[in-house]
């Protein structure tokens, strides 16, 4: 098992961890570890990309779709032009 130490740990925090820990009759330590392992207990660590997590939330919405731009034009062709005065 690994050991962990917070350094710099705001008072107003230590204090309500304190509380905390005394409500549900642990020490600071073990409410610490409660709080961790809860948190990333049901968290899903995963090898996918962004990409494939990103479809993952938009199917669950439903999905949608989007135009895609003309691709059509070589890339010397799809310059962006800043000769306008508003580009300073």
């Amino acid at each position: 098992m690994a050991s962990l130490t917070i350094r710099q740990l705001d008072d107003d925090i230590k204090s309500k961890l304190r509380m905390q820990a005394a409500r549900h009759g642990h020490s600071m330590e073990a409410e610490a570890r409660a709080i961790l392992a809860q948190t990333f207990a049901d968290k899903k660590t995963s090898d996918e990309g962004i990409a494939t997590r990103i479809q993952e939330i938009v199917s669950k919405a439903g999905g949608f779709d989007l135009t895609l731009p003309d691709r059509k034009a070589k890339p010397s062709q799809r310059h962006l032009d800043f000769s306008d005065e508003s580009f300073g």
